[in-house]
């Protein structure tokens, strides 16, 4: 009974309660590690220092730079803005002169109009009215893009009444000499081989704008011109006129 009640008292005596060990070490390892990245940060912004970074500076710089970009984008809409008014000046500005072309070539249509009336109606005082035939009007030779290359211009007009068309063939000619002796070109040496004769059919006039090519060696003295009607009660016209050419219009 003793033994049992001096187990009983061993067994009730007061226990003490020690920590953890594993806890306190894990407190001690994260603040090692804390302390230890706020120790590189503080050596990280000291270098940086030392090399001449200057925090407060760079940030105002930062400061400025932002002020910058957003005055540029601000220029950059203006610019966008002015750019889009610009296209709409453009776009109004190509409509009016689309306008202002169809306007001038109706012009030009009623101003052809009012000159072959008018050349008819010359034809009409300059020869008695019972007289039927063609005349060779606005004759020039204008020099053309290329040496030895030409422009003839003239217009054929009605001599007398215009109760009918006026139908035929043109027939042109440059008579010169070539290595010193005379020679003859018609058409189909003036333009290469590809027009023999020109054809004509109007009432009061016919403008006529040909090219003609020279061979270098050519020297053109008289330019000579036949005018052939389909109707035969209009006699054939021949006209010869020394050759000239007149500056570019």
């Amino acid at each position: 009974m003793r033994l049992a009640s001096l187990f009983a008292r061993r067994d009730g005596a007061p226990r003490v309660v020690r920590a953890s060990a594993p806890a306190l070490r894990w407190t001690l390892y994260v603040g090692s590690v804390l302390t230890g990245v706020f120790a590189l940060y503080v050596c990280y912004e000291l270098g940086r220092y030392d090399a001449g970074y200057d925090r407060q500076a760079v940030a105002q710089q930062r400061s400025e730079l932002e002020v910058q970009i957003e005055h540029l984008e601000r220029a950059n809409r203006e610019l966008r803005t002015q750019l889009a008014e610009l296209d709409t000046v453009r776009i109004g500005r190509t409509r009016e002169q689309a306008e202002v072309a169809r306007s001038m070539g109706e012009l030009q249509a009623q101003i052809d109009r009012q000159t072959q009336e008018l050349a008819f109606y010359r034809g009409v005082v300059a020869q008695s009215a019972s007289a039927i035939g063609l005349k060779i009007e606005q004759l020039r030779v204008n020099p053309g893009p290329r040496p030895g290359s030409f422009l003839l211009h003239l217009s054929l007009v009605r001599a007398g009444r215009a109760d009918t068309g006026a139908v035929g063939t043109l027939l042109i000619s440059v008579e010169g000499t070539q290595g010193g002796a005379p020679k003859i070109l018609d058409l189909a040496a003036l333009s290469a081989g590809r027009l023999h004769e020109l054809r004509y059919d109007f009432r009061y006039l016919q403008v006529f704008d040909q090219a003609l090519t020279l061979p270098p060696a050519f020297h053109p003295e008289r330019l000579a011109l036949e005018v052939h009607s389909a109707h035969k009660d209009v006699a054939p016209l021949t006209q010869t006129f020394l050759w000239s050419v007149e500056p570019a219009p």
